[in-house]
C-alpha cells in the first residue's frame, strides 16, 4: 500500500511539474539565459520582487551593488572589457531614476547595456502610485530604444530584441520597463511561438559601399601627409587586428582619441599619441598639417577637435562610422563611409594599392614626437606628482593591466602616461565625463576577468561619490587595486579656475577628507598612504603584489597642471604648456 502511495505521489508531483504554468518573471529569467547572460548587477525593491524571486529559484549570478549608480557603472565596465551587454536590474521610482546617469554615460560612449526597471502595475500607471516614475519618458533621449512591457506574451520577444538592439550597429543602452503585474501574470507557453527578430525600422549598415571605399583609396594613394585617427569604434568592432594590418601595410601614422586608446600598441613606431585637448603636440600638429585625415570610429567630439573652424584645415576628410548621423555632423566630410569598422577595414585590405612617398612627413612627425614629449618638472619642495604614480604603475604592469578612471586630471594623466599595449584594457568615461564611474567600472571589469589585474585610478573627489562599493571588494575579495590621486580638490575644476578665472578657487578645494586607510580598514581592506616620490614605486609594487583588494591613498601635489592643453576656442595647433617654462 505504501509503495502504491509513493508511486501515486510521484506521479502527481511529475504532473504538477509538467503542467505548472510559468509567470512572466520566470519567462524573464529563461529569456536572459537564452541571451547567455552570466552576470547581473542590480538592487531589488518592491516592483521587482517577482523578478528577484524567480532569480532565487533559477539562479544567474547576481551582484548586489550598494547603490544603483554603482550597479550600472559596474555593468558598463563589464561591457567595455567583454564587448557583451551589461545587464542591470533596479526597482521602480528612485531605483530607476538612480540609473539615469549611467544610462546617459553608456549612450554617450556607445556601450551595450540592457537595463530592466521595475514599474508599478499597469492598472495604476499614471496615478502617481507609490514609487511610480515615467522611466520610459525620462530615458527616451538617452537610450537607443526603450520598452514598457504591457503583455506577458511579449516578454521573450522584447528581451531578445533589446539585446539585439543594444549590441548591434552603434552599440548603446536599451531600457525595458517591467510592470509588477506583468511579472506575476501567467505566460501561455502553448500560444507562444518563437519568431526571428523582425525590426524593419532598425537595419544598421554594417558593410561599406564599394564606390566609397574606392574614393577613399584614391585620396590615400596621393596623400603627401596622411594621418589615421582611430576611435572607440575600432574597439567596439573588435577590429584591432585588421586595423594594425592596414596601418602597417601602408606605414600610415596613427593617432587616437581618448576612448580609442588600445587600438594600437602605444609603443608602436607608427603611434603618435592621443589627440585633443590634452593630447600630444605631435598628434595635434599632425591633424593640423595633414592633407588626408582618415577617421575610423570617432565622432569628432569637441574635446578632440577644439575650434571646429580651425580643425584639420588642410585635410580631405574620410570618415568611417557605423552611425550615419555622426558623419558630417561636426566636420565636413569629403568621403563618407557608413560601415562597421571591421568590415570597412576588411574592404580596404582587399584593395592592393601603393601610396605616394610620404617619408618627409613621417620624418616631421618623428621630429615633433622627439622634440615635444609629455613633460613635467619635479616639485621644488619634493612633493609627489601624479605623473610619478602613473609612470611607476605603467612600468610595474608593463602597460597590460585593465585600467579604469573617473573624469578629470587623474584621467588625463592616466591617458598620457600609461602605455596601453592591448585592446579593451582602457575603461573611462569619455562623452559624459562621469565622476564616480571609475571604481564601480573596475568592479565590473574584475568580475568579467577574475584573473586579470584591474587598477582603478581615481581622484579623491570622484571616489567619494561611489566609495560604498568597497563593500563588494570585501564581500567577494575582488583583487581590484584602487589607486587614488589625492590632491584634496576637484583637480580639473581647480585647474580651469587657475587658468581662466584668475585663481578664484570657488568651491573646488576639499580640505576636510576622511582617513582613507581607516575607511579601507572598516571594510576589511588593505590600505596604504604614499606621499614620497623616492619610495612610491616600491610601495606601489607591494600594493599590486598583495593578494586581495587594496586602497592606495597617493598624496599628490595640489597645484599640478595637466599639460599640454588646448584652451576653449583655440585650434589644436594653439596648445599651451607644450614646452618647459
Amino acid at each position: 500500500m505504501s509503495a502504491e502511495l509513493d508511486i501515486k505521489h510521484s506521479n502527481q508531483a511529475e504532473k504538477q511539474t509538467e503542467t505548472k504554468p510559468k509567470t512572466g518573471a520566470e519567462i524573464f529569467i529563461e529569456s536572459l539565459k537564452n541571451q547567455d547572460v552570466d552576470i547581473i548587477f542590480g538592487y531589488p525593491g518592491g516592483a521587482v520582487l517577482p523578478l528577484y524571486d524567480a532569480l532565487y529559484r533559477n539562479p544567474i549570478k547576481h551582484i548586489l551593488a550598494r547603490h544603483e549608480q554603482g550597479a550600472i557603472h559596474a555593468a558598463e565596465g563589464y561591457a567595455r572589457v567583454t564587448g557583451k551587454p551589461g545587464v542591470v536590474i533596479a526597482t521602480s521610482g528612485p531605483g530607476a531614476t538612480n540609473l539615469v546617469t549611467g544610462i546617459t554615460d553608456a549612450m554617450m560612449d556607445s556601450l551595450p547595456l540592457v537595463v530592466f526597471t521595475g514599474q508599478v502595475a499597469t492598472t495604476v500607471v499614471g496615478t502617481d502610485a507609490f514609487q511610480e516614475a515615467d522611466i520610459v519618458g525620462i530615458t527616451q533621449p538617452i537610450t537607443k530604444h526603450n520598452y514598457q512591457v504591457k503583455d506577458v506574451q511579449d516578454v521573450p520577444r522584447i528581451i531578445k530584441e533589446a539585446f539585439h538592439i543594444a549590441n548591434t550597429g552603434r552599440k548603446g543602452p536599451v531600457v525595458v520597463d517591467f510592470p509588477k503585474n506583468i511579472a506575476n501574470a501567467i505566460f501561455d507557453e502553448a500560444a507562444y511561438e518563437d519568431q526571428p527578430i523582425n525590426l524593419p525600422g532598425y537595419q544598421p549598415t554594417l558593410r561599406p559601399n564599394f564606390l566609397q571605399i574606392k574614393k577613399a583609396i584614391e585620396l590615400l594613394k596621393t596623400a603627401q601627409k596622411p594621418l589615421v585617427l582611430a576611435g572607440a569604434g575600432v574597439l567596439a568592432a573588435d577590429a584591432k587586428a585588421e586595423f594594425n594590418e592596414f596601418v602597417e601595410r601602408h606605414n600610415f601614422p596613427v593617432v587616437n582619441t581618448l576612448l580609442g586608446l588600445g587600438t594600437i600598441d602605444n609603443t608602436h613606431e607608427n603611434f603618435y599619441g592621443m589627440a585633443g585637448m590634452h593630447g600630444t603636440y605631435v598628434s595635434n600638429m599632425g591633424i593640423s598639417e595633414a592633407d588626408v585625415l582618415l577617421n575610423i570610429g570617432s565622432r569628432f567630439d569637441d574635446r578632440l577637435t577644439g575650434n571646429l573652424q580651425k580643425f584639420a584645415p588642410n585635410a580631405k576628410i574620410i570618415h568611417i562610422d557605423i552611425d550615419p548621423a555622426e558623419i558630417g555632423k561636426n566636420v565636413p566630410t569629403d568621403v563618407p563611409i557608413v560601415s562597421d569598422a571591421k568590415e570597412a577595414l576588411k574592404a580596404l585590405l582587399k584593395q592592393d594599392f601603393e601610396t605616394s612617398d610620404f617619408s618627409a612627413w613621417t620624418a616631421q612627425l618623428n621630429e615633433w614626437r622627439e622634440q615635444y614629449p609629455y613633460w613635467y618638472e619635479e616639485d621644488a619642495e619634493g612633493a609627489m606628482l601624479p605623473q610619478h604614480v602613473l609612470e611607476a604603475l605603467d612600468e610595474l604592469t608593463n602597460g597590460e593591466a585593465i585600467v579604469t578612471t573617473d573624469v578629470g586630471q587623474h584621467q588625463m594623466f592616466a591617458a598620457q602616461y600609461f602605455s596601453f599595449k592591448k585592446d579593451h584594457r582602457w575603461v573611462t568615461s569619455g562623452g559624459l565625463g562621469t565622476m564616480g564611474f571609475g571604481f564601480p567600472a573596475a568592479i565590473g571589469a574584475q568580475f568579467a576577468f577574475p584573473d586579470e589585474q584591474v587598477i582603478s585610478i581615481v581622484g579623491d573627489a570622484g571616489f567619494q561619490m561611489t566609495l560604498q562599493e568597497l563593500g563588494l571588494l570585501q564581500e567577494f575579495n575582488l583583487p581590484v587595486k584602487v589607486i587614488m590621486l589625492n590632491n584634496a580638490c576637484l583637480g580639473m575644476v581647480r585647474q580651469w579656475q587657475q587658468s581662466f578665472y584668475d585663481e578664484r578657487y570657488s568651491s573646488s578645494l576639499m580640505p576636510v577628507q576622511p582617513d582613507f586607510v581607516q575607511l579601507a580598514a572598516a571594510y576589511g581592506i588593505k590600505g596604504y598612504v604614499i606621499d614620497n616620490p623616492a619610495t612610491a614605486k616600491e610601495q606601489l609594487a607591494e600594493a599590486l603584489a598583495y593578494d586581495g583588494p587594496v586602497l592606495v591613498d597617493c598624496r599628490v601635489k595640489q597645484l599640478e597642471l595637466v599639460t599640454p592643453m588646448v584652451a576653449p576656442g583655440a585650434g589644436l595647433d594653439e596648445m599651451i604648456g607644450v614646452e618647459k617654462a
